[in-house]
């Protein structure tokens, strides 16, 4: 079998970091890709293996290009396409005190940088025998659970993601496209008092990428199981 290339947004530092870790110790070619592509490069020397960085910001069209090239010219294909980059800008605020700037730029990286990105993949995906979309959301984005005030531009972006995440699945059936919720981890947005480590966060992303059944697709997975939006 052929080694996945595994891309991963967001990759330097949290879950996304772990994951990339995980799935490098289990013979994965991951992309580490981050805006900081000497961070990038210092996560990706630091696993050894297969890793390999890729600068990349998903809100900047032209850095998209750029990366969409460059796994095309080494790789020829993508067989996983992981959207973890995002930003908490709202941590404590008020929905009533929420700014329009704050609201446009967090969408911009959770929603429409992961929709760009996953456009711009399309072509290299559909080259792999067992393609994979992993969209990174949150239980805060679920509209089924108790109300809350908690930051409310991040969550109502995560809710988006989760509908981006059927879109897409509903458009591209050859594609095992999910969303996945790695619940409350200890890294820099979620921070020190979360109950879970990073590793424990990425289980279900590494699952999801390598091990889970292709037919799985659609779906809000936490704890490598099936959840309500």
């Amino acid at each position: 079998m052929q080694q996945p290339v595994i891309l991963i947004s967001g990759a330097s530092r949290g879950i996304g970091l772990a994951a990339a870790r995980q799935l490098s110790a289990r013979g994965a070619i991951v992309l580490v890709a981050s805006r900081s592509f000497d961070r990038a490069q210092q996560a990706a020397a630091a696993m050894g293996g297969a890793a390999t960085a890729l600068q990349l910001d998903v809100t900047d069209e032209c850095s998209i290009a750029l990366a969409v090239s460059e796994v095309a010219t080494r790789f020829g294909r993508l067989d996983v396409l992981v959207n973890n980059a995002a930003v908490l800008l709202d941590h404590h605020e008020s929905i009533s005190l929420l700014k329009r700037e704050v609201l446009s730029e967090t969408f911009a990286t959770n929603v429409s940088g992961a929709l760009c990105l996953a456009q711009a993949m399309l072509p290299l995906l559909e080259k792999s025998s067992d393609p994979r979309i992993i969209n990174v959301s949150s239980r805060a984005g679920q509209l089924g659970s108790e109300l809350q005030t908690w930051a409310p531009a991040y969550s109502m972006s995560k809710s988006a993601l989760n509908m981006l995440t059927q879109q897409l699945a509903a458009a591209y059936p050859g594609i095992a496209v999910n969303s996945m919720c790695p619940g409350w981890c200890r890294t820099e947005m979620g921070g020190p008092d979360a109950p879970r480590s990073a590793d424990e966060g990425a289980d279900t992303l590494v699952w999801l990428a390598m091990d889970a059944p292709h037919a799985l697709r659609g779906n809000f997975i936490k704890n490598r199981e099936t959840i309500h939006w």
